[in-house]
């Protein structure tokens, strides 16, 4: 268990370091009102715009919820709300796909097979709800979506919980930004707690896939 909390903390610094370096100053680029700005700016690029900004948002210090309302206040929280999502699902995606197709070799150096294997064990039990609860909140959605991957939990099941996270926080941080609020308490609660609904319906769809060994 020890290695696992290793693996964990490094993940957690790959997130924090760049934040630590540049995310004061992207985020002041990339406020709700310069956002805004941008996208039209953009025109019909400002769809690839924001939709890879919040892709990138597993290796970049992107302010997610400042993009998602901006695109709430140009798209409106409909559409808005659905392109919040895909760039959610597209950045936990990306995570877990890069980490199960090559993060094995260094996993295993810092962890060992003891560790990967506490990983696997955690994420058989409890992987729906860590993937869908933490969505909302501030580096566990990289982390989480990375040990995912390196944990080998069945694809299937990691997009079906992805998107009990991502859906609901997506339109959550939209809907704010159409309703001129970035990111009020109201949003906070919705975007915490209906994971925790969704993922309690349609995690049992998927509860039967096994895991690689």
């Amino acid at each position: 268990m020890l290695r696992l909390l290793l693996l964990t903390l490094a993940l957690a610094l790959a997130v924090l370091i760049p934040f630590a370096i540049w995310g004061g100053e992207i985020e002041a680029a990339l406020s709700v009102e310069r956002m805004v700005e941008r996208l039209r700016a953009a025109g019909p690029w400002g769809v690839a715009l924001a939709v890879g900004l919040l892709t990138l948002d597993l290796i970049a210090p992107i302010p997610a919820s400042a993009v998602m309302a901006a695109l709430g206040i140009v798209y409106g929280p409909w559409l808005g709300g659905a392109l919040s999502a895909l760039g959610a699902t597209l950045s936990g995606l990306l995570g877990y796909g890069l980490c199960r197709a090559f993060g094995q070799p260094l996993a295993e150096r810092l962890a060992g097979r003891e560790g990967l294997a506490a990983a696997r064990t955690l994420f058989e039990r409890s992987g729906g709800w860590l993937v869908a609860t933490s969505r909302w909140l501030p580096v566990l959605p990289e982390t989480v979506a990375c040990l995912a991957g390196l944990a080998e939990m069945p694809p299937r099941r990691f997009l079906t919980a992805l998107l009990c996270g991502a859906i609901p926080m997506g339109f959550a941080f939209a809907t704010a930004g159409w309703m001129g609020r970035e990111a009020p308490v109201a949003t906070l609660l919705i975007a915490a707690l209906t994971p925790v609904v969704l993922w309690a319906v349609f995690g049992r769809l998927v509860r039967g896939v096994s895991y690689k060994h």
